[in-house]
């Protein structure tokens, strides 16, 4: 098979498409025929040698991905060869073939097809480990999405959206602004404004009850200040930062909640596995996204063997939603 390497940390430039061993399934895995996978800024992060792969994960990028069951390991129950699928992967997704976890599987939901399929499992397991699970939004709630035009931020808005809750988004364009509102946000903030009082203005000074954030150290004490009392919030990336002084006496005062989570490095198995949350976003978001109240948001498909360019919108920013690598046609599966 072909897939996409990383000849070296650098640029766009250091992908190239080469020769690659066949995967075989080991227990409890399968392999999938690839039809398209997500681009994610995890695997931005891995092309410039700040994100390398967990222990035993694939060197290859590519974290989620699309496509049909060509082979099926011992112990495997449920799925069979010739069935579609799409997954969460620990790596490996910008090439023909994958081996995946069985219980990383999710299948294709209804009215949305096979390609645009391979943008939704990072995104889904994210955002619904972080905001509900971790953050336990409810109906009625106030929730914050930072950077929400992004693959990440366009995903958020529609599941706070669907689970009741009031939705604030923030951007830094107009023309993004626009989009976040088109989506469902009830209120789109200019992050380059003062966030805490475009958030109590929103709120009639109540704050977020819950906020999800990917920049981390620069936005932490203006995200505390934004919460209600009891208010919490999960962080899932650290563009701003790693490093902050936190001010314990706000948590204490308004007992607020700070988590942060990763998936990737995630073991398969236990209660809080990877396995246990594809399985929730099975149960519990898929009917979202089949209804239609939460759809994937693609910015682009690109064939894999552009994955260069790919990399390239990325670094430059201004992407809404997700950008796709098309491996193969759905008519070859299908």
């Amino acid at each position: 098979m072909y897939g996409i390497s990383i000849r070296e940390p650098g640029g766009p430039e250091v992908l190239e498409w080469t020769e690659q061993p066949d995967p075989e399934p080991g227990s409890g895995e399968v392999v999938l025929d690839v039809v398209a996978a997500g681009v994610n800024r995890a695997d931005v992060m891995q092309r410039q040698g700040n994100y390398p792969p967990p222990p035993g994960a694939p060197e290859l990028p590519g974290l989620e991905c699309s496509g049909r069951v060509s082979a099926v390991g011992p112990g495997v129950s449920g799925w069979n060869v010739g069935d579609l699928a799409c997954a969460l992967l620990a790596g490996g997704g910008y090439a023909q073939k994958v081996a995946v976890p069985a219980p990383q599987l999710l299948p294709i939901p209804d009215g949305v097809s096979l390609t645009d399929a391979g943008a939704l499992p990072e995104v889904a397991c994210t955002v619904w480990s972080n905001v509900v699970l971790l953050g336990g939004l409810r109906s009625g709630q106030t929730f914050l999405v930072h950077g929400a035009s992004g693959g990440i931020g366009t995903h958020a808005i529609q599941v706070g959206k669907a689970l009741g809750a009031t939705v604030l988004a923030t951007a830094g364009h107009e023309d993004r602004l626009r989009i976040c509102r088109d989506l469902g946000a009830d209120h789109a903030i200019d992050y380059h404004g003062d966030l805490v009082e475009e958030v109590k203005g929103a709120t009639d000074g109540h704050g977020a009850d819950l906020i999800l954030d990917h920049i981390g150290a620069k936005n932490l004490d203006a995200n505390l200040d934004s919460l209600a009392p009891d208010g919490r919030m999960t962080i899932i990336g650290l563009m701003g930062g790693a490093k902050a002084e936190l001010n314990l006496a706000k948590l204490l005062m308004r007992r607020l909640s700070v988590g942060a989570t990763s998936l990737r490095a995630r073991e398969v198995g236990g209660p809080h596995g990877k396995g246990a949350i594809v399985a929730a976003v099975r149960t519990d978001l898929w009917p979202l996204v089949e209804s239609g109240r939460v759809r994937p948001v693609i910015h682009e498909r690109i064939p894999v063997q552009e994955a260069a360019r790919a990399h390239e919108l990325m670094d430059a920013g201004g992407v809404v939603g997700k950008l796709l690598l098309v491996v193969r046609e759905e008519a070859d599966v299908l």
